[in-house]
């Protein structure tokens, strides 16, 4: 069986070798006749069969190497980490065309790498001075005498603990995803149940969630939660820890984005697969824009919407719907943004029992 490409193409580097073989033999064996019948000597007949295959071979050569050339020039660059030169001659239908294509294929993945890693770097680096900045401050403020350490001031700087360690907390939980270490430990669970018991989880969050800001605090107490899960007695095959990381994160999401007295429902089916699950988590908020929703997932990303919870809002650190979205990607599951008539619509289609390949 041969691979695609793999045989010889009309302007492949093989045909134009062939080609080069079969014009020398031909310019040599008419140089020969004519040697015959005009009774030259056969070094001069040599000689010039000589210097037009010379002739003939340079011409080819130079159009093999210097594409070469260019590739060795821009794959130097790269390893010096610039990653903004591509090679031309993407176009050719041959081997090196091929190559070319290849190597400005790997020159824009690097560059996105690079570019992320550098958003990574200082957005990590905003993330992280916030918190520390807000409790360096309130401390010196405790050692400078301005204000004493009553229960509220020291209430404000576990806070402001609290929230770094989540974050920490959420950037190990990437690291891990990264490097593979987390391994799905899947089984059977009801999903009324289970998905009673994470809304109860959000709803005492809620109770104690501020969203802090130079403008004041925000408590986000309104938001009414709501689970519907069709039939009642659904089940479903997934890693239970897993998914409350999903479910935890996208409701959370929902309710900074919730208008005032604004309402969340999380809706549970059965899948098209034995055991599988599709969730909904539906908000009533301002909505995701049309050209954003590629975009939501990607981390330290918070999107163009403004907080209807007030500006200044903390709306998170970006990185909730980038763990969903690992969560589900680990299952072999789906997640994205739905259609919806009002607010944000976010889909999650978990597989279920893998099917046992004969």
């Amino acid at each position: 069986m041969t691979r695609p490409g793999s045989g010889l193409r009309p302007f492949s580097v093989k045909a134009k070798m062939s080609t080069l073989v079969v014009v020398s033999v031909f310019i040599t064996t008419g140089l020969l006749m004519v040697a015959v019948r005009t009774r030259t000597e056969l070094r001069f007949i040599t000689v010039f069969s000589v210097i037009a295959t010379l002739l003939i071979t340079q011409f080819v050569a130079h159009g093999l190497t210097s594409p070469l050339d260019e590739m060795t020039t821009v794959a130097r660059s790269i390893s010096h980490g610039d990653y903004t030169r591509r090679v031309s001659g993407a176009d050719r239908r041959d081997e090196l065309g091929d190559l070319a294509q290849t190597i400005n294929r790997m020159a824009d993945d690097l560059e996105a790498v690079d570019r992320h890693r550098k958003e990574l770097v200082a957005n990590v680096s905003h993330e992280l001075r916030t918190p520390i900045a807000a409790l360096r401050a309130v401390l010196e403020n405790v050692v400078d005498g301005v204000s004493s350490a009553d229960p509220e001031t020291m209430r404000t700087a576990l806070k402001q603990t609290e929230r770094l360690g989540r974050l920490v907390e959420t950037l190990l939980d990437l690291s891990r995803l990264d490097n593979g270490v987390v391994t799905l430990k899947a089984g059977r669970f009801e999903v009324w149940p289970y998905l009673s018991g994470v809304l109860k989880e959000a709803n005492l969050a809620a109770g104690h969630r501020r969203l802090s800001s130079g403008s004041g605090n925000h408590t986000r107490k309104d938001v009414h939660l709501h689970l519907d899960v069709s039939p009642p007695e659904l089940t479903a095959h997934a890693d239970a820890e897993r998914l409350h990381q999903v479910v935890a994160n996208l409701i959370d999401n929902a309710v900074k984005h919730s208008p005032p007295h604004g309402r969340v429902t999380v809706l549970a089916r059965r899948g098209t697969a034995p055991e599988s699950l599709m969730l909904e988590v539906v908000d009533e908020g301002p909505g995701i824009p049309e050209s954003e929703r590629h975009r939501v997932f990607e981390r330290f990303n918070r999107g163009e919407v403004p907080s209807p919870h007030g500006p200044g809002s903390d709306g998170g650190t970006g990185l909730g719907l980038a763990i969903a979205r690992w969560a589900v990607d680990l299952h072999g599951g789906r997640i994205g943004v739905a259609e919806s008539v009002r607010g944000c619509r976010i889909q999650v289609t978990l597989p279920g029992i893998p099917q046992q390949r004969g």
